[in-house]
């Protein structure tokens, strides 16, 4: 019986954790205080490193010796190849919830698109990632596929640890959702899956303008520190 509750308990506090990680919490990079986690849980600190372990192996979570615990960074290139995916299955997801969404569900989805406008507004991109979250769950939801919804949330939390330039394009994105909106509304299965499959492309590119972005300065610091010009040269 010992062992069941510290189970319980052990997947209480992952739970609880991952949670923390899917609210943006912690920022990309940042350092996790397991002490303060297990204050705010009132645990021990046993299940939250047991938490932490289980995150980390996910690749949410980064344990380095002598540092201490740190959300992970992930690459652009990663991110790129996980929205090629979400993208993927969304297209899916796009026709189904099509056919399936009810009128509570689009008043959700409504209010969520409501709330994303005034995140936008505060130039808030951390409010709007939480706003956009819940509208792709809202419509995974009524797609009625347990599978696909489980898989779709999977690629999600490793997603979290994304640190890209979202703001220029969150306008774009805003557009896009009222667009699914409308789409779902009508529901018109191939009209859904085609304004999903430019909402992904938007943020494909972005990604690839960020990487491209990221390269340009990595040239431009390797030829600062061998001595070579990034600048035109001034005419004598």
């Amino acid at each position: 019986m010992a062992k069941i509750k510290k189970e319980v308990m052990s997947s209480k506090v992952y739970a609880a954790l991952k949670d923390m990680i899917a609210d943006y919490r912690f920022k990309p990079g940042a350092r996790v205080n397991v002490e303060k986690v297990s204050r705010e849980l009132g645990v021990s600190r046993t299940p939250v490193w047991e938490a932490v372990r289980r995150l980390e192996q996910e690749g949410l979570l980064k344990n380095i010796p002598n540092r201490g615990v740190f959300m992970a960074e992930m690459t652009l290139e990663t991110a790129y190849e996980l929205f090629q995916v979400r993208g993927a299955l969304e297209r899916l997801v796009a026709k189904l919830a099509a056919e399936h969404m009810d009128n509570r569900a689009f008043d959700k989805l409504s209010d969520c698109a409501d709330e994303q406008l005034k995140v936008i507004e505060k130039e808030d991109p951390i409010g709007y990632s939480r706003l956009d979250f819940e509208f792709h769950s809202i419509i995974y939801k009524a797609s009625r596929n347990a599978v696909l919804q489980e898989v779709l949330e999977s690629v999600r939390m490793k997603m979290q640890p994304v640190n890209m330039q979202i703001m220029p394009i969150l306008p774009r994105l805003y557009q896009d959702h009222i667009q699914i909106l409308e789409a779902l509304r009508a529901k018109d299965p191939d009209l859904a899956e085609k304004v999903f499959i430019r909402h992904n492309e938007n943020i494909l590119d972005q990604i690839r303008r960020d990487m491209e972005a990221t390269a340009r300065r990595k040239r431009e610091s390797v030829l600062l520190k061998q001595g070579g010009f990034s600048r035109p040269l001034e005419r004598t």
